[in-house]
């Protein structure tokens, strides 16, 4: 049995539901175009195409634009990542017809005015400057420009100054049409409705677009140079992101993954590397491992920041933590609770509706289906110790891993 109902446009536009009696709805409008697929030289498009979005349409100005949604006590944003764009919005049931309108508006109608884009320029060089002052989120960035060196992937999302500063009207309209193809486009909906009328509805405002058959070629990237690199910053604390290559997104081991990941540096605070480097050496306030999946790569890190004193002692105490993951295989009763609390954690994650929404629209666009929440328990319980022991020595294999140190001038 799904919980999801699911209908194709003719023009390739798929329309993804979910129900919930609240009152509230949450939708989105995912679209597979990020900043990856940008050419060189053009780095930061998609993320400017996405501020552009909430500017001027062939019907709307900006503030009738940011007013629309607004004026009915609703929530809207956007966000760009490495292979997506994602706008959504959060508001009473009554008004999705309004959500409904927008999208479609500012989606395929933006007209990316000069003056407006002189303006965005303005405030996206602005949140670089801004990110650029955050060392514990500026050397994620710079981490994965090493990790994918000359590739796209490693370009940061937000783009460069110069690279910002030579976007021209002409660049937003090349990628748009090279990129926004309307079959990997989905929207999706999570609120108390009739599936017949919500298709009705988006038959009227997205069943006229015309049909994108565009296709993206997306390169691959190279294998890895691993290294330990050391950057100079005017900072007063040593930042540090040890990590590599992992597993895309239809790997057989990405759950293994995700699991071993949540034992090593996940969420809560009785993750291995928090137990052993915070609680018991005290010797870093923050401390924790990501895995991010990709079409065709993926990417493993853990960050700390220490002073720069103690530094060696935490890069060795999480090569000790990554070495017992590589020589220890789990009994049956490390492994039956980590299962239960990954699984314990999905299960909450799931209260977060627009965090699931979003999560089933990718889902649909990446693998064409969408796995219920028994499916993704299912494949949590399914992970031996065994294959957590083989992802281990081929994840945190000390060949394939890069260590980045923001360190204090």
């Amino acid at each position: 049995m799904t919980d999801h109902q699911i209908h194709t446009l003719s023009n390739g536009i798929r329309i993804l539901f979910k129900h919930s009696p609240s009152p509230i709805t949450h939708c989105c409008f995912v679209f597979n175009a990020g900043s990856r697929d940008e050419l060189p030289g053009k780095e930061g498009l998609a993320h400017f195409i996405e501020h552009m979005l909430f500017k001027e349409t062939k019907r709307r100005s900006t503030t009738q634009i940011l007013n629309y949604l607004e004026m009915v006590g609703a929530d809207l944003n956007a966000y760009t990542t490495k292979e997506y764009t994602c706008i959504h919005a959060s508001l009473l049931n009554q008004h999705l017809q309004r959500a409904v309108d927008l999208f479609e508006d500012i989606i395929f109608h933006s007209t990316f005015p000069e003056e407006e884009m002189e303006k965005e320029r303005g405030v996206i060089l602005d949140e670089i400057a801004s990110y650029q002052d955050q060392p514990e989120e500026a050397i994620q960035d710079d981490f994965e420009e090493y990790l994918f060196k000359d590739h796209p992937i490693g370009n940061n999302i937000l783009g460069t100054d110069e690279s910002v500063a030579a976007i021209s009207q002409q660049d937003i309209h090349q990628f748009t049409k090279a990129t926004h193809n309307t079959h990997q486009m989905v929207f999706a909906v999570y609120g108390d409705y009739k599936f017949e009328k919500l298709i009705k509805m988006c038959e009227k405002y997205f069943g006229t677009i015309s049909e994108n058959t565009s296709h993206k070629n997306r390169i691959s990237p190279n294998p890895v140079k691993t290294g330990i690199y050391a950057v100079q910053k005017p900072i007063a604390q040593t930042h540090c992101i040890i990590g590599g290559r992992a597993y895309p997104s239809a790997h057989q081991h990405k759950y293994g993954l995700l699991l071993l990941n949540n034992i090593l540096g996940g969420m809560g605070m009785s993750n291995r590397l928090n137990l052993e480097i915070r609680e018991k050496h005290g010797i870093a306030y923050t401390i924790e491992s990501n895995y991010t999946s990709l079409t065709d790569t993926g990417i493993f890190s853990i960050y700390l920041g220490t002073d720069a004193e103690k530094t060696d002692k935490a890069i060795k105490l999480v090569h000790k933590e990554l070495k017992k993951l590589r020589d220890n295989r789990l009994g049956e009763v490390q492994l039956k609770q980590a299962k239960d609390k990954f699984i314990g954690q999905i299960a909450l994650a799931e209260e977060s509706r627009m965090s699931l929404i979003i999560s089933m629209a990718k889902s649909l666009m990446d693998f064409d289906r969408i796995d219920t929440l028994e499916d993704v328990f299912g494949k949590v319980n399914a992970v031996t110790a065994d294959q957590l022991l083989q992802i281990s020595n081929e994840i945190f294999d000390n060949d394939g891993l890069i260590t980045l140190l923001f360190e204090p001038k």
